[in-house]
């Protein structure tokens, strides 16, 4: 059996969001007009997942043609994402850091006051749904680090 195309991928994401759709709808008549309206949290939590997974395997793929395919698997995750209400927090270097929607991963020492507590590098993205963090976006922090004395000087 031939590897899939890229082509054929693409079309693969789209009949699941096909049907996660009619899925959705036919839970929602059954469970009635008097049910929980509103996005599928722990669903979008996995599609989250699925895309962030599909990223690492674009990223350790040994041919052009693989890291496409895995590429073009995440871009339909996230389209699924925002389809189902599902917003993607990615913030940029430079950015304030937010513990209400990011994770520090790592901490970065950084000689420049004005560096600190800013975004240093996105290491994978977030998840909010309705404005609420439900998966923070885990990133690099710089952190300022005041000199030391040096030559015996004390200070204070």
């Amino acid at each position: 059996m031939a590897d899939p195309s890229l082509q054929d991928l693409a079309d693969k994401v789209d009949d699941l969001s096909r049907l996660v759709t009619r899925q959705t709808t036919t839970l929602a008549t059954i469970a009635g007009a008097s049910g929980r309206s509103g996005p599928d949290v722990p669903l979008l939590v996995e599609l989250h997942a699925l895309r962030n997974d599909a990223l690492a395997c674009a990223g350790t793929t040994r041919t052009r043609k693989e890291r496409a395919a895995f590429a073009a698997i995440a871009g339909g995750l996230e389209r699924l994402l925002a389809g189902r209400g599902g917003t993607l927090v990615s913030p940029r270097p430079g950015h304030p850091f937010s513990a209400a929607t990011m994770e520090a991963a790592e901490v970065v020492s950084t000689d420049d006051p004005a560096l600190d507590r800013t975004v240093a590098a996105l290491r994978e993205p977030g998840l909010e749904v309705e404005g609420r963090s439900v998966r923070p976006a885990r990133v690099a922090v710089h952190r300022h680090r005041s000199p030391r004395p040096t030559n015996g000087t004390s200070v204070g």
